[in-house]
């Protein structure tokens, strides 16, 4: 792409975009960006690639010290990690024979179908847009940045409803007070995709990554299990945070910078339908009657987890946290959606009978067919660097030289975060970008003596703070659409230019967040995490 002014109904626009040497830079990236391939033709060039690698290495006899304890699972018997080659006839045969089990045993891939099922019935009944409507609408005039970052944020436990529905919303709302559209635009941006890894509840993306993750640590502790509420703890106290600081970003350095709005670089049917209709009555009726839904899945919840033998604790143990509770919690995600959709979309008649459920559950499903594609072929990637042994030689060869370097106290996760940060300027996709580089990273931190969940803690930080200044985001082309819709000489530089800010500060904040949070005030990052990676 180029900053070249897109051409609007009036006509092209002759200002050109302000450009400084950070600007050009980040063009730079996208360049390099645009040159990589198709995430799916990416991890099949990965998964060919580590197949010729574990020849090449297996030949040479490539080979580690085993870090783990005597009698640890997969520890071999002389106490070393060896490369294995897949190029022989018993390798090629196993890739060919297990190449359907390495797909469906993949850890992400039925949780978010599963997930996915129930949001797509909350989000075809209407209730996921009333909701934010409600949301937004109902705020007063001094709080409504910081609510339309807050939903933003929130929105995330339903996967692109934030980006299709309440970017463009708060456009719309920004006008009606008077204000420049694509503050908002921004203000709401910055929550949906700033602030992706946080939220109050458990979204579609936690039990994604956290069975990217648990694949990742198996390649050490083949036993080990990351819970999908592993990171909430710290996700949800950095809601408050991040709504704060981008509700400051927004008031403080955008809108200031952005100045008066001038309608008059607007396509004119924009601003015909940037009046807000207030919630009608039906639709306040059908969020009420939602909310008890609410009240109902919450308390289900409750009697099988808070009474003395509650049906999904611990059978053994009685546990709370390490029980069915939390290991099956996206069941739960899939009853939650499905009922509280059901309850609004019969109030308000978008949902009458069980036709119209699946109805909204084959919409979501039919939303996934690109997901599908990369996972089938993410999955080859991680059977194939699992089998080969060479994530454990890389790890243990990472770890050592971590440990040489002196770079084993909690300060490598400031570089651990800005590694992340960059990567995610090439690699949009939160799940495509974790399933390719935890492979590494899991292993050598857990060598190091970081537990998996927090190392994904940490990820999930960089994956995020990124997202809203690289063109790589594969929903930056649609908001910049929307974005010239209202201004017609907004270009790409004009959209990395006002969203920059944010990215810097919610990084420096975030990362300042995760330090005080895990090594000053030695807290968990989510039910049951460990900070420490323990060898069992």
């Amino acid at each position: 792409m180029t900053d070249a002014a897109p051409t609007g109904p009036a006509g092209p626009a002759p200002r050109p975009t302000k450009r400084n040497l950070f600007t050009r830079f980040l063009d730079t990236v996208e360049w390099l960006g645009n040159c990589l391939p198709h995430p799916v033709t990416l991890f099949f060039i990965l998964a060919v690639g580590i197949v010729l690698l574990s020849g090449l290495f297996g030949a040479m006899g490539v080979a580690v010290e085993d870090p783990r304890p005597v009698g640890a699972a997969g520890r071999a018997d002389d106490g070393m990690i060896r490369a294995v080659s897949l190029m022989t006839e018993d390798g090629l045969r196993r890739i060919f024979t297990s190449l359907v089990n390495n797909f469906t045993s993949f850890a992400p891939l039925g949780v978010v179908l599963v997930a996915m099922l129930g949001v797509g019935v909350a989000e075809r009944s209407g209730l996921l847009s009333a909701a934010v409507r409600g949301t937004v609408l109902a705020a007063p005039r001094n709080l409504v940045t910081f609510i339309i970052v807050f939903a933003g944020i929130m929105s995330n436990i339903a996967a692109e409803m934030g980006y299709v529905v309440l970017i463009p919303l708060a456009g719309a709302v920004y006008y009606s007070l008077g204000r420049h559209p694509l503050a908002g635009m921004a203000a709401a941006f910055a929550g949906v995709s700033g602030g992706y890894a946080a939220n109050l509840l458990i979204g579609t993306i936690d039990p994604l990554l956290a069975g990217i993750t648990t694949e990742a640590a198996r390649l050490i502790d083949p036993n080990y299990e990351v819970s999908v509420t592993s990171s909430w703890y710290f996700m949800a106290i950095s809601v408050p945070m991040i709504a704060a600081i981008g509700t400051f970003v927004s008031t403080y350095i955008v809108e200031p910078k952005i100045g008066p709005y001038d309608p008059k670089v607007a396509d004119p049917e924009v601003l015909k339908g940037a009046s807000l209709e207030p919630l009608t009555g039906l639709e306040k009726k059908g969020l009420m009657f939602a909310g008890l839904a609410m009240l109902a899945v919450f308390g289900l919840m409750a009697l099988t987890l808070w009474p003395e033998g509650g049906l999904l604790r611990d059978p053994e143990t009685g546990d709370r946290l390490r029980s069915p509770f939390f290991s099956g919690f996206v069941t739960w995600i899939f009853v939650f959606f499905i009922v509280v959709g059901f309850a609004y979309g019969r109030v308000t008649g978008t949902m009458k009978n069980d036709k119209d459920v699946i109805n909204g559950m084959a919409s979501a499903a039919s939303s996934l067919g690109l997901y599908v594609v990369i996972v089938f072929f993410a999955a080859q990637f991680v059977a194939f660097f699992s089998w080969s042994n060479l994530g454990g030689i890389t790890a243990v060869a990472g770890a050592t030289f971590l440990e040489n370097s002196g770079l084993t106290g909690p300060a490598i996760f400031i570089g651990f975060i800005l590694i992340c940060c960059l990567v995610n300027l090439t690699i949009g996709s939160s799940s495509a970008q974790w399933a390719m580089t935890a492979p590494i990273f899991v292993p050598m931190l857990m060598l190091v003596g970081y537990s998996p969940e927090l190392i994904a803690t940490a990820y999930r930080i960089g994956d995020s703070t990124t997202n809203i200044i690289t063109p790589m985001m594969s929903y930056f082309g649609l908001i910049l659409a929307w974005a010239v819709r209202y201004d017609r000489n907004v270009g790409i530089g004009t959209m990395i230019a006002m969203m920059l800010p944010y990215s810097i500060f919610f990084t420096i904040g975030w990362t300042i967040l995760f330090f005080l949070w895990v090594f000053g005030l030695g807290l968990p990052v989510g039910p049951g995490s460990p900070t420490y990676y323990t060898p069992g």
